[in-house]
């Protein structure tokens, strides 16, 4: 009996055993697969949800050492592409169909969780220590909490890998287990080569053609786009339209509890490839990427610029109001 009894224990601890070497090794071997990668490249969807609105993006990822990184967000649904470059000379955030660059000095992208980038990824795995994981037949999947700071509703995410421990999707998840954005991986080329100057500013402009339907130039705002979520004790006081040189500008000031300041004006094509130095982050807002500092956020969508203020609004509440400006106005 007592043999019996100490065979049963053995296999048990074999068996615990394994699975968490099994574990050790999917992770410490994907870790080593990027940390060795002197370059990679992906390519795959990128899918945000905004309640019932959902923006789909072809993405590509290129990667070189020494922190040379190309991110390009191609939007499904008009084919509009914006371009995150980092490079020896900054971060930039590239909109080719307006002709123009904002410029960051920042510490993008190790400041907060990225859902597209393996090395962020992979420290987001090594960063919870009380992840879960599972062996599945296809794969493994583990979750690991996230790194959002200026997103504070967004908490966990889902990270799928194959078999050959690969990242095949994430999902990422807000407060009430609600999937707020996925990425689903369809390639992985880890042996890239990439031209002397692809990560060059001027070479990666030069590389988007863009069409003039692309180019959405808004000569008039036919009518003023109200946020629907207000934070709570605060109201529009004021609304004034202005006529600028080419199209519009609406001011819209809300006061109160929590008050901030709306601006939205036509957007404008630069005749020149114009770079504009700013504070703040790259942000991914619906279907466009924008620019978050401490106490603003300002994107363009649509052929409209907009841009929100406030000494009050934390970061978390910039996007709430942000993602509550959805309606498309009528243009002419």
């Amino acid at each position: 009996m007592k043999k019996i009894l100490f065979s049963i224990i053995m296999v048990l601890l074999l068996v615990s055993g394994c699975g968490k070497n099994s574990e050790t090794s999917v992770i410490n071997d994907l870790e080593k697969k990027i940390n060795k990668a002197s370059a990679y490249k992906v390519t795959g969807v990128l899918e945000i949800v905004n309640n019932d609105e959902v923006y789909t993006y072809d993405v590509e990822v290129s990667y070189k050492k020494d922190n040379n990184y190309k991110v390009s967000l191609t939007n499904q649904a008009n084919s509009h592409t914006q371009v995150i470059l980092k490079n020896s000379d900054g971060v930039y955030v590239l909109t080719p169909a307006l002709n123009k660059s904002f410029k960051f000095q920042s510490d993008w992208p190790y400041s907060n969780s990225q859902i597209y980038l393996l090395k962020s990824l992979i420290n987001d795995i090594k960063d919870t220590k009380d992840r879960s994981f599972k062996d599945a037949k296809n794969g493994y999947s583990l979750i690991t909490k996230v790194n959002y700071p200026n997103n504070s509703k967004l908490v966990k995410q889902t990270i799928e890998l194959d078999k050959n421990g690969d990242f095949k999707k994430v999902s990422v998840y807000d407060s009430n287990n609600i999937i707020c954005m996925t990425m689903i991986f369809d390639s992985i080329d880890y042996s890239p080569t990439f031209k002397k100057d692809y990560f060059n500013l001027d070479s990666v402009m030069s590389t988007y053609s863009v069409s003039e339907e692309e180019v959405k130039e808004t000569t008039k705002i036919d009518d003023t786009i109200y946020p629907l979520a207000i934070p709570s004790g605060t109201k529009l006081v004021s609304e004034e339209k202005i006529k600028k040189d080419v199209g519009d500008r609406i001011i819209m000031t809300f006061d109160g509890d929590k008050p901030f300041l709306l601006v939205e004006e036509s957007a404008v094509v630069e005749d020149e490839f114009t770079i504009i130095p700013t504070y703040g982050e790259p942000f991914q807002l619906m279907d466009t990427l924008g620019v978050m500092t401490n106490n603003s956020l300002n994107w363009t969508s649509n052929g409209i610029e907009y841009y929100i203020v406030s000494d009050v609004l934390n970061q978390s509440e910039l996007v709430e109001v942000a993602q509550s400006i959805s309606y498309l106005p009528t243009m002419k």
